[in-house]
């Protein structure tokens, strides 16, 4: 036991002291999980409101899909991105490979169906009457968009911190589509799985209390804005 005491002593230190090599790889996760993020939200949010509001042939079928892609094992959507951007790949030329835009790319397909899911639940249980007072009283499409987000405002946001939490703790992609290089495209969960492997315990500890604090927060906020939509 005393190994882990110390590591948990040397991890402290590190996190204390501003350690270079530790904080470049929790920069890289913060800045590519915003990333990840603003896509996916860009994307998620119009494609779950359409979900939910619209009623359009294969609608069931496109459900169906959303659902089974929130369970994808992420080395897949790895794989599936780096046959993408790799050199002979269709996006080879936008050069991705062993970048955090790449890694990005990855992650948003990861929090796409997360934020679609849970923004069509979310509209679906919405007040039927909301629509039709909202057109009595002269509204247009983008204000009907607009009001009905609004009253599903809580709901988006869990689905948003829910997304980030599974994009934050991946590893798969990362290590696929990045590369685990060193100051450039390492984050917390490729450099844990590095370090603990290379027998830097003490690293793979500091990020990993980063990484729990991360969790921690997103846990928080989840609880939080559950309470705020139920209310």
């Amino acid at each position: 036991m005393s190994f882990i005491l110390d590591g948990f002593t040397q991890a402290l230190h590190l996190l204390a002291s501003g350690d270079a090599e530790t904080f470049s790889a929790v920069k890289c996760t913060l800045t590519v999980s915003s990333m990840s993020m603003a896509g996916t939200l860009a994307l998620g949010i119009p494609l779950g409101f359409l979900l939910g509001y619209t009623r359009f042939p294969g609608r069931r079928i496109a459900k169906t899909a959303v659902d089974t892609l929130l369970s994808l094992p992420t080395v897949v959507i790895g794989l599936l991105v780096y046959a993408l951007v790799t050199r002979r790949g269709p996006l080879g030329d936008f050069e991705l490979l062993f970048t955090l835009p790449g890694i990005a790319v990855g992650q948003i397909i990861l929090g796409l169906p997360i934020v679609v899911a849970f923004t069509a639940t979310a509209v679906e249980s919405m007040d039927p009457r909301l629509r039709p007072t909202l057109l009595t009283l002269g509204a247009n499409p983008r204000q009907v968009l607009m009001s009905t987000l609004w009253e599903a405002r809580y709901s988006c946001l869990v689905a948003a911190v829910t997304a980030y939490g599974r994009i934050v703790s991946e590893i798969g992609i990362s290590m696929m589509i990045g590369g685990n290089i060193k100051w450039h495209t390492r984050t917390i969960t490729t450099a844990i799985a590095l370090e603990t492997g290379k027998g830097r315990f003490a690293m793979g500890i500091a990020l990993g209390l980063v990484l729990m604090v991360i969790a921690l927060l997103v846990n928080v906020s989840v609880v939080g804005l559950r309470r705020k939509a139920v209310q």
